[in-house]
């Protein structure tokens, strides 16, 4: 699935206060550079997406869907099944009913004291998700936050300006130099990952199936 990239280039038109082309060119490879970069430290896709397939390792009493923030409303519900290894069989989960949801985590009973509320699967510790969990969820941003767009428009205005990783040049008796940033296109700075910090996902946070 190709998402799009966190800023349009008229917005780096305006950061920059240069005219770019706003066709399909430099710009637009730039800010497709730069969300990827974005995306792959903070192992979420960021962008909105709408019932995206999961399934994930259960076994334990809290499951942790992989993307946030995760959309739940009318038009995006929040379907889960239990798989049951071996059996073949395949039970609904509803929210409210079978779990609670906090954010991106899914929350079976208290383990303590014993509660039938919440308390599937039968003859296992009450409160414990099924050793698969499958669904679909909408998760994502419909508008994108202006950190992570101030981000993106960073890391594309330093490609854009210097493309090459030129450290120095000169033109006659003007010489310019660029930061340690700008010279490596492209990557993030330690501010850059500090403000990401509240977006990134925890590698060990989520078992895949």
């Amino acid at each position: 699935m190709a998402l799009p990239p966190l800023a349009t280039p008229e917005a780096l038109q305006d950061y920059l206060q240069l005219s770019v082309p706003l066709a399909p060119g430099p710009a637009n490879l730039a800010l497709r550079l730069a969300s990827a970069a974005i995306r792959r430290h903070t192992r979420q896709t960021i962008s909105f997406v709408a019932a995206d397939p999961f399934t994930i390792m259960g076994g334990e009493r809290v499951l942790t869907l992989p993307q946030r923030p995760v959309v739940v409303d009318g038009d995006n519900p929040l379907t889960v099944v239990e798989l049951v290894d071996g059996t073949g069989l395949e039970i609904p989960a509803l929210e409210g009913r079978d779990f609670l949801r906090y954010g991106a985590e899914l929350h079976r009973g208290e383990a303590f004291p014993a509660s039938r509320l919440m308390g599937w699967p039968r003859r296992r510790p009450t409160g414990i998700w099924a050793d698969r969990v499958r669904g679909l969820y909408s998760h994502g941003y419909q508008e994108i936050p202006d950190e992570l767009v101030g981000i993106a428009l960073d890391l594309a205005a330093a490609s854009m300006s210097n493309p090459r990783r030129i450290r120095s040049e000169s033109a006659g008796a003007v010489s310019v130099t660029y930061t340690v940033e700008t010279f490596g296109t492209g990557s993030l700075t330690s501010d850059h990952r500090a403000i990401l910090r509240d977006f990134k996902r925890n590698a060990l946070s989520v078992r895949h199936s």
